[in-house]
């Protein structure tokens, strides 16, 4: 449906939260899509319930449990593991018009409880939260009713977060992950007057500074961000413009630390956004959902591998249900396998040695396409904690989970 998370509000709430649309015009975001198809588009899986004869008894695939609810009701927010071993969960938005948060959480898995930590000084949705090597998190980037470019950084010594100047330019719905060289690299997204970002800039800890390196080959949002083992950075899929004139892309890209340039490799089976990627043990890139212009009505169930030395995607089979807006939900656990744990109502696992999808036992929602825009933090332990997000004709919610392998 092509709306934006980030200005939702009540009249999005009553509207099944449907996703993201300008921020800018509210009233945009009520727009019902329209049912454009491409003609070159591959058919989205129906919409349906799990097969209960694809659950695998919990010793093979862990299990989903209930948790404590956070503090507050969070959608497009963030969650990072620090240094002790708790989870910062930053900002989202919850519910009513124009509910965007400055609020900061701290979950503490020894005990299973939230705490209210800090204040961010700006509230902001749609923001990148990056931990750096000295287990400071940037906080950057973002939306609160305007495009942000202010960034700020989160001390675990004092509970506090700090102003830490401004980005090259204001952006949403962006990339940011840590590179070796311990440079946050920040990719994409939407700018001022729903401008769709190419650019792309550097956060160097030691200077404090923002400062633009290579552009993209094109402007993406919805897209994803891998670092990849041998230090460069893959970006996969994602969209430009919206509604009839959106542009999904199957392209992929890769950005190279040493000379700051972004250059094609191959490309994906399947044009998609609002997917998701995950790095694999053995080097390969796992892509999984995300949807065609139809958004929601347009969901994948479809997965494809990537494989760094030669540049190529190949399909990877066929998840047990469709899922999107999952971005970042995606984790490589400890024994291997990999946790895929949002946009849908269960949690599944993958086995990259056997190439099968396996759905965990128990629920995280009862609509088809729930938890969009929740959070998944591996914890020091192994298990994983699952937050916030909402559902299809469902409010954006306060519950957690915890995976346990």
């Amino acid at each position: 449906m092509n709306t934006h998370p980030c200005q939702l509000g009540v009249v999005l709430i009553m509207l099944a939260l449907v996703g993201c649309t300008n921020p800018a015009n509210p009233m945009s975001a009520v727009t019902r899509p329209s049912q454009y198809v491409a003609p070159s588009m591959t058919a989205p899986a129906t919409i349906g319930p799990v097969p209960t004869t694809l659950v695998a008894s919990p010793n093979s695939t862990g299990s989903i449990q209930p948790a404590k609810t956070m503090l507050t009701e969070r959608a497009a927010h963030a969650a990072t593991l620090l240094d002790n071993g708790q989870v910062l969960i930053t900002g989202g938005f919850g519910r009513g018009n124009e509910t965007y948060l400055d609020t900061a959480e701290l979950y503490d898995p020894t005990s299973g409880d939230f705490s209210f930590t800090g204040k961010m000084a700006t509230r902001r949705c749609c923001h990148s939260a990056t931990r750096l090597s000295d287990g400071r998190v940037l906080i950057a980037g973002g939306f609160d009713g305007d495009y942000l470019a202010d960034a700020e950084l989160y001390d675990p010594r004092t509970g506090n977060f700090t102003r830490a100047g401004s980005l090259t330019m204001p952006r949403m719905d962006h990339g940011a992950i840590l590179l070796d060289n311990d440079n946050v690299l920040l990719v994409g997204g939407v700018g001022t007057g729903w401008t769709f970002l190419a650019g792309a800039e550097l956060y160097d800890p030691a200077t404090g500074t923002f400062t633009p390196t290579g552009d993209m080959t094109v402007a993406r949002e919805s897209h994803t961000i891998t670092k990849l083992q041998d230090g460069r950075v893959l970006i996969t899929g994602g969209h430009q413009g919206r509604h009839s004139t959106i542009i999904v892309y199957d392209t992929a890209e890769l950005y190279d630390p040493i000379t700051g340039a972004f250059t094609p490799t191959g490309n994906m089976n399947i044009r998609r956004h609002k997917h998701d990627a995950v790095l694999l043990s053995d080097g390969r890139v796992l892509i999984t959902g995300g949807s065609d212009e139809r958004d929601d009505l347009g969901a994948f169930d479809s997965a494809e591998l990537y494989n760094p030395p030669t540049g190529t995607f190949s399909m990877a089979g066929n998840m047990p249900t469709v899922r999107y807006k999952h971005i970042g939900t995606s984790l490589l656990l400890k024994n291997g396998f990999i946790l895929i744990a949002g946009g849908a109502r269960n949690a599944i696992i993958y086995d990259s040695r056997l190439n099968v999808f396996t759905v965990v036992p128990g629920d995280l929602g009862t609509a088809t396409l729930s938890r969009l825009f929740a959070t998944t933090t591996l914890l020091s332990n192994g298990s994983v904690l699952i937050t916030g997000g909402y559902g299809i004709g469902q409010n954006v919610s306060a519950q957690t989970w915890i995976y346990h392998p």
